[in-house]
């Protein structure tokens, strides 16, 4: 069956079941972790974002009860309006940074920008999102003795000197810099998270998320695979910075939330790194694309290297691998398929 036809439409919204995940087999697994509690009431902060959308889809698919807090600054209504009509489901507009209280047996807190475009749009409000929103939700979690899942990123490596990166590597991060405000941000989100952990008790796990991507990325968000699949729908050049030969280890979305759910219903604390070690240079993945997409008369472009992006990306998974039974199925091509799929829906371009 093609890409296309596995899409639901909601309206002008895309809505892609997740490809790779049986839930099924994520719950047998989960009765099996030693430990182990099924959470029924979840609190899902940046829910209306591309991986949070994501993420309430499998916990509705499995009999959760999700409440959504999202303030939209990055993340879309079109997301969430297949789940509005859920028994299951409650949302609430809000920014985390603003204290709220709540009831759950667990809270997701992915709550922050997550591209460049967007955390540096505003990166004050970007860390403050970051420090006061895990602060908020840690207060939460104390109150009501919930597990806490922080969506920490790789970013906390920087520009890493170790490679491939694992939990044990401190990072390469400049603290001055024009990504600090997102890495350093999810440095202390971490701190905080440890902190409430071993002062106050508080059941915690820290997810380091690699590259994700998949449907429901935003057009405009400067991520890589993103970007790359509008340029060529719409006929342009695609971007290319410094000559291409940097790295970066690209996770399919139903992956991801896979391994998020495993590590919520696991004992573990983490940080534990999540994402896909096969690694690929930034050019090989532009001119993968370009071979997916026909016609187009697209071709390359070369603009500088952005301060302080990082040369190389690649998680080292053994721990996810160990302690959570984990890793990634689906392959960057099958991936591709499906989100070129969904951006050709949303740009309106009839895609073969």
């Amino acid at each position: 069956m093609s890409c296309r036809r596995a899409f639901r439409l909601y309206g002008d919204t895309a809505f892609v079941p997740l490809t790779g995940v049986p839930i099924r087999r994520i719950l047998r697994h989960i009765s099996n972790l030693a430990g182990a509690k099924l959470m029924k009431n979840v609190v899902v902060t940046g829910g209306a974002g591309f991986i949070g959308s994501h993420l309430i889809q499998a916990l509705l698919d499995n009999e959760t009860s999700v409440v959504c807090l999202d303030n939209f600054f990055t993340g879309s209504k079109k997301n969430i309006v297949p789940f509005l009509s859920h028994s299951n489901f409650e949302f609430i507009r809000h920014d985390v940074v603003v204290p709220i209280l709540l009831e759950a047996d667990a809270i997701y807190h992915l709550a922050c920008p997550a591209s460049p475009v967007h955390y540096q749009n505003n990166p004050i409000k970007t860390l403050k999102t970051s420090v006061f929103g895990t602060l908020n939700m840690l207060g939460i979690a104390k109150r009501v003795k919930a597990r806490i899942l922080l969506a920490s990123t790789s970013e906390v490596y920087g520009d890493p000197e170790v490679h491939p990166q694992s939990e044990t590597y401190n990072g390469n991060v400049n603290p001055v810099g024009p990504r600090a405000c997102y890495d350093e941000g999810k440095r202390a989100a971490e701190t905080l998270m440890v902190g409430y952990r071993d002062y106050n008790k508080v059941d915690v796990t820290i997810a380091r998320i690699f590259n994700t991507y998949g449907p429901r990325m935003l057009p405009n968000d400067g991520r890589v695979v993103s970007n790359f699949i509008c340029q060529v729908l719409r006929g342009d050049d695609l971007t290319v910075y410094g000559d291409g030969s940097q790295t970066r280890s690209f996770c399919y979305v139903s992956d991801m939330v896979d391994g998020l759910i495993r590590l919520m219903n696991s004992t573990e604390t983490g940080p534990i790194n999540l994402g896909n070690p096969e690694e690929i240079t930034i050019r090989e993945l532009a001119e993968t694309i370009l071979s997916m997409i026909p016609g187009t008369g697209s071709g390359l472009v070369y603009n500088p290297l952005p301060q302080d992006d990082p040369t190389r990306r690649k998680p080292d998974i053994a721990l996810a691998q160990k302690r959570l039974d984990w890793k990634p199925t689906v392959p960057l091509k099958t991936g591709l398929e499906s989100t070129i799929s969904y951006f050709s829906d949303r740009l309106g371009y009839n895609h073969a």
